[in-house]
């Protein structure tokens, strides 16, 4: 008989990629290892285009004219670029860059020749720019979180040097400044609870943007001033039946002195969530819906909601864009399941068809990939569930699965590109990619299901999953394994420690183990717009701790891959290394990939082919 497991010798685990077969590891570099281009910004004439893109092997600053020009690389050759914004009359883009894989930005300007480039905020390490925009060809606006507390201001930088504080006091997040630079719209609040409040700069007053008891009061953001300064518009959660209750758009009538009046629903879909909008100068409203994952462009009239047109896209997400001056044209950021993120020339205007931009990346061979299907099932409480099922080609019946679990948990599974799905297909498993409860597009009910004491529902539904894959015959009993990133791979230790004989085999990415210490060592500004989501880690330890995999982890029998960048500080690289140690300690199956230089996200290519092969390997071994 075997011992109690704290005697037991930890197995030799290594699942080394080449183990794999050479056309599985060839199909795997190619896929894992496609560049994309993302977060496009038009310039103010409409004849270039600046985006960020991974086909150097990090994500840099380039900027391509729209005719077919040779791209110029603006960022520096150890900068790894987060986003970019063009100033108002050209002459610099502002870009925010993550330091050594650091989720504390700081931000950059450089002339679009590529000259006097600058560092003007977020030199101290512990500090957190987040992006905002200009607000004239000298200055842009953002937020700043300085790392000691909580909170994050409101920030006006002055690109000749200095800056100073538009709006203290809370995490404020910057959505808009009004044409005057009297008021500043800003998103507050923890997650789950956020919602615009309207600032006065000269007092700091502020006044939440729509009431508490008012439609969309309860959560909104994206808020933004109306072309006539006297209104302004909200991306807010609106109130319905269960799973109807989606973001749409409210219009709130402001008063000379920046007082919000009564708001009025402009846009709204029991079918759809409204993901983002602008406002153009004719009056309509362009808007971008997401319905059962996939995205809808459409033209409103502002006065009524109704649809003007429809514009069709080349692929099913649009994560980004940009649109042109006039309103007439936009450069959208488009994926799908067989695409990357790549750059499209999407016409509003017209019927002529969007086109890629001549700079963009290429496509990887399709022949490597496939399409998933929506599945949709249901809980034993009747929540209907969904998700994503990749099946590789000539597989009839069950095969073995990975299931994989996205981060958030407010992320949401939707058709857009999965370098480790589609590898993991390319080395012959099936993959289910589900939208337990707590997943956001499917209303904000179901988005709060999973909060504080209600996160054991998420729990279960991890169960009916793997149950429902089995009765359909998709998958066979012991050859499941469980995959996630972020909260994904917090779910995946859970799932292993609660249920041993559910999953074969596990890995995560960047994961929480333990739900104090992630408070404990996360960011300050993290930590407390987490509270709503998780619990309390001083009133609510005791539930943290029991929700938390560490406590369990003797429970733990199948072999688990934690996986991390080593510069993570958002979920920090600690809890995949305390959970790796305790799990030696106790003789159980475990093994440990740190990935350098990396932070919560791995977006080093190189990183990305090394962190798909070996997935697949250590699957391909315990499965």
């Amino acid at each position: 008989m075997a011992g109690p497991m704290t005697q037991r010798r930890p197995p030799a685990l290594s699942a080394s990629p080449e183990l794999l077969a050479a056309p599985v590891r060839r199909a795997i570099a190619e896929i894992a290892g496609v560049a994309g281009a993302w977060c496009p910004a038009l310039s103010p004439e409409g004849d270039r285009v600046a985006y960020v893109t991974d086909r150097s092997g990090i994500p840099r600053l380039e900027v391509a004219p729209l005719d077919g020009g040779a791209p110029e690389v603006l960022s520096g050759p150890a900068e790894e670029v987060v986003s970019v914004a063009w100033s108002p009359d050209g002459g610099l883009l502002a870009y925010l860059v993550s330091p050594g894989g650091s989720i504390c930005a700081e931000l950059h300007v450089v002339r679009p020749d590529g000259s006097d480039h600058r560092v003007l905020a977020g030199e101290d390490p512990r500090a957190t720019v987040f992006a905002g925009g200009w607000t004239g060809p000298g200055h842009y606006v953002c937020s700043i979180a300085s790392g000691d507390g909580p909170d994050a201001d409101i920030v006006l930088v002055d690109i000749d040097g200095g800056h100073r504080a538009l709006a203290v006091g809370g995490f404020l997040s910057v959505t808009s400044v009004s044409a005057d630079g009297r008021f500043v719209l800003a998103r507050r609040g923890p997650r789950g609870y956020r919602h615009i409040v309207v600032i006065d700069v000269a007092t700091g007053v502020q006044r939440r943007a729509l009431g508490r008891d008012a439609p969309g009061g309860i959560a909104s953001e994206d808020g933004r001033f109306g072309p006539d300064g006297r209104s302004l518009y909200v991306r807010a959660s609106l109130p319905g039946a269960p799973f109807t209750d989606r973001a749409g758009l409210v219009a709130i009538p402001l008063s000379d002195d920046g007082v919000p009046g009564e708001g009025r629903v402009v846009l709204s879909r029991p079918d759809a969530d409204l993901d983002g909008y602008a406002l153009r100068a004719d009056g309509t409203v362009l808007a971008v819906w997401s319905r059962d994952g996939a995205a809808e462009l459409l033209v409103h009239a502002v006065p009524d909601g109704s649809v003007v047109r429809q514009i069709a896209l080349p692929d099913a997400v649009m994560p980004g864009w940009s649109l042109s001056a006039d309103g007439a044209s936009m450069v959208a950021e488009l994926t799908g399941p067989l695409a990357p993120r790549g750059l499209w020339v999407v016409p509003i205007d017209g019927a002529a068809a969007p086109v890629p931009v001549p700079s963009a990346p290429r496509r990887p061979d399709p022949a490597l990939l496939v399409t998933p299907v929506r599945y949709d099932y249901t809980a034993p409480d009747g929540l209907p569930l969904s998700g994503w099922l990749y099946t590789p080609r000539g597989v009839r019946g069950p095969n073995r699965t990975v299931v994989s679990f996205h981060g958030g948990p407010e992320g949401q599974e939707r058709p857009s590109w999965s370098p480790v799905a589609q590898s993991l297909v390319a080395a012959g498993f099936t993959v289910f990619a589900p939208n337990v409860r707590g997943s956001g597009g499917f209303g904000r009910a179901f988005t709060t299901a999973d909060d504080g004491p209600a996160r054991e529902g998420s729990f279960a539904d991890v169960r009916t999953t793997v149950e429902e894959l089995v009765a359909a015959r998709i998958a066979t009993p012991g050859r499941i394994g469980a995959h996630g990133w972020s909260y994904g791979g917090y779910l995946t230790l859970v799932a292993l420690t609660r249920w041993p004989d559910l999953f074969a085999a596990g890995v995560t990415l960047a994961g929480m183990s333990d739900l104090r210490t992630f408070f404990a060592g996360t960011e300050p500004w993290m930590a407390a717009a987490s509270v709503t989501e998780y619990g309390d880690p001083v009133t609510d330890r005791e539930m943290l701790a029991a929700l938390s995999p560490m406590t369990g982890l003797e429970r733990l029998t199948s072999p688990v891959l934690l996986a991390h960048g080593d510069r993570d500080t958002n979920v920090p690289v600690a809890e995949s290394v305390q959970a790796h140690q305790a799990l030696q300690a106790l003789g159980a199956p475990s093994d440990l990939l740190l990935l350098p230089g990396e932070g919560h996200t791995i977006v080093g290519r190189d990183h990305l082919v090394e962190l798909s092969e070996r997935v697949a390997a250590w699957f391909d071994r315990w499965l």
